[in-house]
């Protein structure tokens, strides 16, 4: 009886914490798009120099939501191989099984560009990091492409989900073939990050409401990188990204096995 009342009031005040949660993320890049991003625009410096310093103003405002949640009771999470981020000119991929991979990524990486949907660049929570931290929409294909290989050159690092949007729980990755031609194109750093979340929430088929009987858990472990010679030397290059994208897609396929095998 005790213990049944207690369950009931800590999902009572998860659920009360995860609208929290959200409701500050809303409130936090409202702020930024009126307020911060509006004062670093006054600094001096180039197009890319300014994009870098609003990616770490985001930086740090994932690593405080993210604490926010962790403190609140919502999420506890682990980082393994941290040490192999930050680098210049690096293109993180990584699956994508949650709402929220994206901030915690970034909460760990101080300046990445990244892709977003299109139609975020019209939602007035998200605009402001959107612009000014120099992210990419995806409205465009070709352009989205070059882009992204422009900012790897440069020595900019980028975060993409292959997958294109979150994973649908127990069904196979189906990868798109962005993130293979920009890798082989920019000729990037190519390291691949493994994103696992027990028990499962915030996927594409649930609301932010729908919360799981207990905390969840993500863990973010970083893999090796991936070297590019065997599939930049394949001709023609539309090969070269399909063998990448396939190579891609049998890599995660394997870790979420060994995910689900291990219970880790």
């Amino acid at each position: 009886m005790v213990q049944n009342i207690a369950e009931k009031l800590g999902y009572g005040w998860r659920l009360v914490a995860t609208g929290l949660s959200f409701f500050s993320f809303g409130v936090g890049g409202l702020l930024l798009w009126l307020v911060v991003f509006p004062a670093l625009s006054l600094l001096p410096g180039q197009p890319l120099q300014k994009a870098g310093r609003s990616q770490k103003i985001v930086h740090y405002s994932f690593y405080i939501f993210i604490g926010l949640m962790h403190k609140l009771g919502v999420m506890t999470y682990e980082v393994v191989g941290l040490d192999k981020l930050n680098r210049p000119g690096q293109l993180i991929v990584a699956n994508h099984p949650t709402l929220i991979d994206i901030v915690f990524l970034l909460s760990r990486i101080k300046q990445a560009s990244c892709i977003v949907k299109a139609q975020l660049w019209h939602n007035p929570f998200m605009r402001g990091p959107i612009v000014n931290a120099g992210y990419i929409s995806n409205g465009n294909p070709e352009q989205m492409i070059a882009e992204c290989v422009a900012w790897l050159r440069s020595g900019g690092a980028m975060v993409i989900f292959p997958e294109g949007t979150r994973s649908m729980p127990d069904k196979s990755y189906y990868f798109q073939r962005g993130a293979a031609a920009i890798a082989l194109q920019a000729d990037a750093i190519v390291t691949p990050v493994t994103l696992s979340c027990t028990p499962s929430t915030l996927t594409k088929a649930e609301r932010w409401y729908q919360i799981p009987a207990r905390r969840f858990h993500l863990v973010m472990q970083v893999g090796d990188d991936i070297a590019l010679d065997e599939f930049a030397g394949l001709s023609p290059k539309p090969i070269a990204v399909r063998r990448f994208t396939r190579h891609l897609q049998d890599y995660f396929s394997q870790q979420r096995e060994l995910f689900q095998h291990y219970g880790k």
